[in-house]
C-alpha cells in the first residue's frame, strides 16, 4: 500500500510544458541529473589537474583552462538532458545554435587549431618544459607550455612566443629529448706547405684534451681533412658537449686552443693570398722603365 500511494504521488502532474505533463518524479528526475552533471564535472575537473601534475606541468593556467572547458561541456550536455526531461524541445535551439558555431568556429579557427596542437603536445610529451630546441634556427629552452602557445626563453634572455600549431606542423629539432650530448665542430685551414702529418697530431692533442675536459663517456672527437681548398688545407674537427646551451662559449675555448698549438708547433694558418704573375713582354717593358715615381 505504501509503494502504491508513493508512486501515485509521483506520477501527480504538477503543470505541463508545450503538452508533456510534469510529475513530481519528472522534477526528481531533472534534479538528479544535474547533480549526477555537477559531480561528473567536479570529478572531470580534479582528474585534469592530476594529470597534467603526473605530466609535469607547472604552468596553472593551462591546467585550469582544460579543467573549465570540460566543465562547461558537462554542464552543457547535463542541462540539454534535464531540458529535454522536462519537454521542451531544444531541436530548434540547436539548429540556431549550429549557425552560430560555424561563424564562430571560423572566427577562431587559430584559437582552436593552437588548443588542440597544445593538447597534444600535453599528451605525448615530445616537448616539455625544460627542454632545449631549435625553432626557425633560434636554440631556445622551453620554459612555460599553455594550451595556446609555448614560452621559450633564447640565450640572450629573450622570451618568445611559439604558436602550439608551429610546434606541431614544422620541423623542430629537440635537442633534450632523448640523449642531450652535442656536438661542436670547427674548421681551420693551413699552409699548402705544412706538414700534414704534424697538422694532423697536433689538432688530435687538441680536441682530446678538450673532450676530456668534458668528460662524457663513450663520445670519441674527430679531425679530419677536409678538402683542399683555394688557398688551404682545410681540417674539420670534432668534440662532445653535455647540451647545446653552451655551445658558443665552447667554440670560443676551442679556436684558442688551435691558435695556440698551431702557433707552438710553427704551422701557418693559412689566409686568402693572390700570387700575380707577368708575361715576358711585359716584365720587360717594366724594367725597362725603372723604378715608378711618386706622384
Amino acid at each position: 500500500m505504501v509503494v502504491t500511494h508513493l508512486k501515485d504521488a509521483l506520477n501527480i502532474t504538477l503543470f505541463e510544458i508545450s503538452g508533456t505533463p510534469v510529475s513530481v518524479a519528472t522534477l526528481f528526475s531533472v534534479g538528479l541529473i544535474i547533480l549526477v552533471t555537477l559531480a561528473a564535472s567536479h570529478i572531470a575537473r580534479r582528474t585534469v589537474k592530476r594529470a597534467f601534475k603526473y605530466r609535469g606541468v607547472q604552468d596553472e593556467g593551462s591546467s585550469r583552462a582544460v579543467a573549465r572547458l570540460l566543465h562547461y561541456a558537462a554542464l552543457l550536455i547535463g542541462f540539454s538532458i534535464a531540458i529535454q526531461t522536462l519537454g521542451i524541445n531544444l531541436s530548434a535551439l540547436f539548429a540556431a545554435g549550429a549557425i552560430f558555431a560555424v561563424g564562430i568556429g571560423f572566427a577562431m579557427q587559430s584559437i582552436a587549431q593552437n588548443f588542440v596542437s597544445g593538447v597534444i603536445l600535453l599528451v605525448e610529451r615530445s616537448i616539455k618544459p625544460g627542454d632545449v630546441v631549435s625553432i626557425e634556427g633560434v636554440i631556445a629552452r622551453v620554459t612555460k607550455m599553455g594550451i595556446r602557445a609555448t614560452i621559450v626563453e633564447t640565450r640572450d634572455g629573450e622570451n618568445m612566443i611559439v604558436p602550439n600549431s608551429a610546434l606541431i606542423q614544422s620541423t623542430v629539432k629537440n635537442y633534450t629529448l632523448g640523449n642531450p650530448d652535442y656536438r661542436v665542430r670547427i674548421s681551420v685551414g693551413v699552409a699548402y706547405d705544412s706538414n700534414m702529418d704534424l697538422v694532423q697530431s697536433t689538432l688530435e692533442s687538441v680536441v682530446d684534451h678538450m673532450q676530456s675536459n668534458w668528460k662524457l663517456q663513450g663520445r670519441q672527437p674527430f679531425v679530419m681533412m677536409k678538402e683542399f681548398g683555394d688557398n688551404s688545407v682545410n681540417f674539420e674537427m670534432g668534440i662532445w658537449i653535455d647540451g647545446p646551451w653552451t655551445w658558443r662559449p665552447v667554440i670560443s675555448d676551442l679556436h684558442h686552443a688551435v691558435w695556440d698549438a698551431l702557433k707552438e708547433q710553427g704551422i701557418t694558418i693559412a689566409f686568402p693570398q693572390l700570387d700575380v704573375h707577368f708575361d715576358a713582354p711585359v716584365t720587360q717593358a717594366l724594367s725597362k722603365q725603372g723604378p715608378l715615381k711618386q706622384a
